[in-house]
């Protein structure tokens, strides 16, 4: 930058732009900024594009930052690697971005997404080429079977765990985060969006795919939290938060690779670390409970999702998800619920929705039992039954009104719901005693969609999810995009498509701090996520090994990383590491590369799985 000249930045979509749909960059500047930009070419560094900085500000910042403008270059499709550079009164350049199809933008990031599944393999099935993964918590092979566990307002245990069964065989899955819990309530919903992403999309998943196999991988772990037999539902596996006094420690006391928990022995002082090799599985209730709605509807979607991806290729395991779905979906209590179960304690996944996923379960169920062969000794061998409960919880949850606000993500499934529901219909045809029809979901995916634009234009970098509201705004806005490709592909209408490619791009680098939140989609991504087998077994500097596909929650409240430190053997950046910092907002959002700093860099499976979505559409059927 030249001795007085504006501060600036160039803010780009750093995997790329698909051909023949409209780009944009964004300046960020100090002051505002008279001169041109241009495209340059990477391979052959010839401007292939040059036009003015437009004198239009989309909106201020911060302090440091209040000017703010689009730099439209749609004209390009050439394929090559580009970037974006200002002359004139400021010097900026851009990181590197691509033009291409949208498979050849894409298909890698695909890819990723299977290598960071793959790293989060929990028992003795992983792959050891993916980041150096050896065996882990193979005592889960034989579990003992606990009640929920007891905690008080500050997540302290308050009781001795009490085994009441087992032993069980609930090894397997996947590792929640970057931690090495597994619950049922996240691993239900990820293995929904999977399946229904393999379903959805048989070209780019066809039935011998890594993907297919991979989406088994965590049905076969689903399968195994449910007993059939004696109709009981196991939730968690592990304990997250030990007691006050400091004599049980749990998952998140440690920093570690997984294979070494089994090495811990009984004869620790205290027998502290016991419940971190012999982890306790926790059961939702005793035999033939009702089950919380929210886990019996997701679990539901997931086992009945399953039933349709392997109706063909193994029909006795389709079958077997389909039973169990069924039993599941009957054991919904929806009456006096109080809280979710959703894990222990309750507010790691603090949920409040659950028609949705009741909603979800009962569609997905529909389209399950509409396919021919089905086993015998079904307790709903009618499909209509199901379309009848879909219908009537799609009707009590839009009649609710408590989502405009949000989006497709972990606790709000309603727009993946809709839009099953809707092919439901579609497929089934007018029906009595139905309470929706398309055009109520219809209805109500513009109105979330209506929302998040109304938010977008708030934003200078089109953003429709609110800063305010607090951490995981990453998926939410992949959940936008998600739902928009729902509405279009449902209706056909445009309207939402510059949204969702503003979602898309803010994720991927168009947005303030000018970082991709996907590790290895770009060059600027976290370096420092906060997962101990990235942090101990892959490389801090963006180069291999690194955790592929990881999706990180994003900017935070800075209150939300106030009084963070590193844990025993946690491999930390320099004091100097954090270059964002001038790109907090005025009401201190922020965005910290930091492995220490959690709410900002924790990759999690439910934000990584809806990128599945975003991507698989974008290739099979990229919105024009």
């Amino acid at each position: 930058m030249c001795l007085g000249s504006p501060a600036a930045f160039v803010r780009v979509n750093q995997v790329g732009y698909i051909a023949g749909q409209p780009k944009e960059a964004i300046l960020l500047s100090s002051e505002p900024v008279h001169g041109a930009f241009s495209i340059i070419d990477a391979t052959s560094g010839l401007a292939v594009f040059t036009g003015p900085v437009p004198a239009t500000n989309e909106g201020p910042w911060n302090l440091a930052y209040p000017n703010t403008c689009r730099l439209d270059f749609s004209s390009v499709t050439a394929a090559s690697t580009y970037f974006v550079q200002l002359s004139g009164g400021a010097k900026a350049t851009s990181p590197l971005f691509r033009i291409g199809s949208s498979a050849q933008l894409y298909t890698d990031c695909l890819s990723h997404l299977l290598f960071y599944f793959q790293a989060q393999r929990d028992g003795s099935d992983v792959i050891p080429s993916v980041l150096s993964r050896h065996p882990s918590h193979l005592a889960d092979e034989a579990a003992s079977v606990y009640p929920p566990p007891i905690y008080n307002n500050r997540d302290y245990l308050t009781s001795p765990l009490q085994p009441v069964g087992g032993p069980v065989d609930i090894s397997g899955g996947w590792f929640d985060a970057g931690d090495y819990v597994k619950f049922v309530e996240t691993a239900s919903y990820v293995e929904g969006l999977m399946l229904f992403a393999v379903r959805e999309h048989p070209a780019l998943f066809p039935g011998a795919s890594d993907f297919v196999r991979e989406s088994r991988f965590g049905l076969d772990w689903l399968l195994k939290m449910w007993d059939q037999d004696s109709r009981t539902l196991y939730y968690q596996v592990g304990l997250t938060d030990g007691d006050s006094a400091g004599t049980i420690g749990s998952d998140h006391d440690l920093w570690r690779l997984p294979e070494l928990d089994d090495l811990l022995g009984a004869d620790m002082p205290s027998q502290y670390y016991f419940y971190v090799k012999h982890r306790p599985v926790f059961r939702a209730g005793r035999s033939g409970d009702f089950v919380s709605p929210n886990l019996a509807g997701r679990m539901a979607a997931a086992l009945a999702l399953g039933a349709q991806v392997f109706h063909e290729t193994d029909p006795a395991y389709a079958g077997r998800c389909l039973l169990a779905a069924q039993t599941i979906f009957d054991l919904a209590k929806t009456h006096r619920i109080g809280r979710l179960l959703t894990t222990s304690p309750y507010d790691n996944y603090p949920e409040v929705e659950w028609r949705d996923d009741l909603e979800w379960g009962a569609a997905e169920l529909f389209l399950a039992t509409s396919l021919p062969d089905q086993p015998a000794g079904l307790p709903h061998a009618n499909p209509m039954f199901y379309l009848q409960q879909a219908t009537h919880w799609a009707q009590k949850y839009i009649a609710s009104r408590n989502h405009l606000a949000d989006s497709l993500n972990l606790y709000d499934v309603s727009a993946l719901a809709h839009y099953e529901l809707s092919r439901a219909l579609a497929g089934a045809g007018v029906s009595p005693g139905l309470e929706v029809h398309p055009a109520d979901l219809i209805s109500d995916l513009n109105a979330q969609l209506a929302a998040g634009a109304t938010e977008a234009a708030r934003d200078p970098f089109g953003l429709g999810v609110s800063y305010a509201g607090g951490s995981d705004i990453v998926p939410h806005a992949l959940g936008y995009a998600a739902t928009a490709h729902f509405y279009k592909k449902l209706t056909g209408a445009r309207d939402y498509d510059r949204f969702a490619r503003r979602q898309r791009d803010w994720v991927l680098g168009m947005n303030a701090w000018g970082t991709s939140f996907i590790i290895g989609a770009g060059t600027v991504f976290p370096f420092w996520p906060q997962h101990q087998v990235a942090n101990l077994a892959g490389s801090h500097d963006g180069n291999p090994p690194i955790l592929l596909g990881a999706v990180v929650d994003g900017p935070a409240p800075a209150a939300e990383l106030e009084g963070l430190g590193a844990l025993d053997g946690m491999i930390t950046p320099p004091p100097d590491f954090d270059v964002f910092a001038s790109f907090r907002t005025p009401s201190g959002i922020t965005y910290v590369d930091n492995v220490i700093d959690w709410p900002t860099v924790e990759p999690a499976n439910d934000y990584t799985i809806i990128s599945m979505l975003l991507f698989s559409s974008e290739i099979d059927d990229s919105f024009p």
